[in-house]
């Protein structure tokens, strides 16, 4: 449980922020950012700042400055992106899905289309050993244990979200937890 409240105390803020500039919902990147990173506790996150195994490729953009990392794995070497902060790699995750895969941004409200959408879609590589329906699965699975585990749904500021109230903060935090630094 403890690293679960430690990647929603470090990443629920950027989240929020990447929502607010890009208009994705936020518990769909964190449950996205959980999965690929194991919680935040990937070699990735953990020393690159990248929780969303973004590969270092592509054009230079205001989150993404142009550093990467390579790594020799099964599969061959690989260059992901380097981040100077968390936050610019929820940032950059955002503005990639808005920019590069709308169909999955226009559903990102709705978990099991959102889901759907973007486990098929090139984002996924089953090249590198993905499996697309446990992708699917596990998006939607991490995305209601994320709304648990930050008591979005219970009392607090509360927004909509595909059809339920979700809280975006205040209220109290399961088991005792305190997600905020107040």
């Amino acid at each position: 449980m403890d690293k679960k409240i430690n990647f929603l105390h470090t990443c629920r803020q950027a989240a929020a922020e990447a929502e607010k500039l890009f208009g994705i919902n936020a518990r769909i990147i964190l449950a996205q950012g959980a999965l690929e990173s194991g919680w935040g506790s990937s070699c990735l996150a953990t020393e690159h700042h990248n929780f969303f195994g973004l590969m270092g490729y592509g054009t230079s953009n205001a989150y993404w400055h142009g550093q990467r990392a390579t790594f020799e794995t099964a599969y061959g070497t690989h260059h992901f992106r380097h981040y100077e902060a968390t936050r610019l790699s929820f940032l950059d995750f955002a503005r990639l899905i808005r920019s590069a895969y709308p169909r999955a941004y226009h559903f990102s409200f709705q978990p099991e289309a959102y889901a759907k959408e973007i486990a098929y879609s090139p984002y996924i590589s089953e090249q590198n050993g993905d499996n697309r329906d446990l992708y699917r699965r596990n998006i939607i699975a991490l995305e209601a244990d994320i709304g648990r585990l930050l008591d979005w749904g219970g009392a607090g500021s509360a927004r909509r979200y595909g059809g339920r109230t979700a809280v975006m903060a205040g209220g109290p935090r399961p088991n005792g937890y305190q997600l905020s630094n107040t």
